[in-house]
């Protein structure tokens, strides 16, 4: 893997995303609901990490992967990447960052204009930068070789509905590739494809990854599969950061209520051997109304009377920093 340098890439300082819901009568009412997709999220990602964002559904990872790629406008907080807040970025700035940062989506079959060519795919990133059309379709074939996909050629005159799953995965992953950015935010690319393909897709992701000496997020909620691709996790929960640290570490000891459950949630390849019941409550509450204090204590089997008074902070323990008061004075 490209070594590392100690100044970050990407850095996220108390970043916020709140939705108002509820309709227009909440809004004539001057009080409708609140939904924070992201709420109070701090850490930095060095150049070359690779960097597993992971929960369930609805904990705000692929927020957060929206406001990384200035998708989405933050409520508040700052995000920088190389130094420069993105929410001050406009004009030529704006179009050089887009350049820089790409996202490979979750569904290759919604993610390409069905009346589009791969050659069309590919060449419109291309036009935009300004790439000159004699050089395009060299760069073309280039990164359509890249992610593995054979015989390049024969699929440039084609449409997204004469490829499989996997090679259409492969090509969205050529198109978030082909301006060489620094940077990609991957959101769950294999959840969508059949269980036969997905190992090969990741295998060209973690390949690709290494090679270019990309910096990456990997949005997911299945642990098994950010361990494979992943060498730090961040784990959310209804907007907050509840651990971040080293995978491994997280896979084989983790320390939060919340990654226990998931990792005891991973299922086991051996049709003889039971799960016991997860250490946690029912699901997840009504976004719009969250618990006070930690978000998380409702479901907690360690709560007490604190977790309802106080957001615990976000704490070094050891390799990793833990958001949970059980953990507070821990070194």
């Amino acid at each position: 893997m490209t070594m590392q340098t100690s100044a970050p890439l990407i850095s996220i300082e108390d970043a916020r995303l709140h939705y108002k819901v509820g309709g227009a009568l909440s809004a004539l009412r001057g009080n409708p609901p609140v939904v924070k997709a992201v709420d109070g999220v701090t850490f930095t990602i060095r150049r070359g990490e690779s960097v597993g964002l992971l929960g369930e559904s609805g904990c705000g990872k692929t927020s957060m992967g929206r406001l990384l790629l200035k998708l989405e406008e933050a409520t508040g907080g700052a995000i920088r990447f190389d130094g420069e807040k993105i929410a001050d970025l406009r004009g030529q700035a704006l179009k050089r960052y887009r350049s820089r940062a790409q996202f490979i989506f979750q569904n290759p079959f919604d993610a390409i204009n069905p009346r589009f060519t791969i050659r069309q795919t590919l060449s419109e990133p291309l036009e935009n930068a300004g790439v000159p059309s004699a050089e395009r379709e060299a760069r073309i074939v280039s990164v359509l070789e890249l992610v593995r996909l054979p015989e390049p050629r024969q699929y440039l005159d084609r449409y997204p509905h004469q490829l499989s799953g996997g090679q259409l995965q492969r090509v969205v992953m050529a198109r978030a590739l082909i301006l060489e950015p620094d940077f990609v935010v991957a959101d769950e690319p294999v959840s969508m494809l059949d269980v036969s393909v997905r190992a090969g897709v990741l295998n060209v992701f973690r390949d690709v990854r290494d090679r270019l000496g990309l910096t990456a997020i990997y949005i997911s909620h299945d642990l098994a599969l950010v361990r494979y691709v992943c060498e730090r996790t961040i784990v959310m929960y209804l907007g907050k950061v509840m651990e971040d640290g080293p995978t491994e570490d997280i896979v084989h000891e983790p320390l939060h209520p919340y990654t226990k459950a998931l990792v005891a949630a991973v299922p086991v390849p051996d049709p003889n051997q039971s799960h016991d019941a997860l250490p946690i409550g029912r699901g997840a509450p009504d976004p719009r109304n969250p618990p006070s204090g930690c978000v998380f204590r409702d479901r907690c089997p360690h709560a007490f009377d604190r977790c309802g008074r106080e957001v615990p902070e976000l704490r070094q323990t050891g390799t990793r920093q833990v958001a949970c008061h059980l953990f507070e004075g821990a070194d």
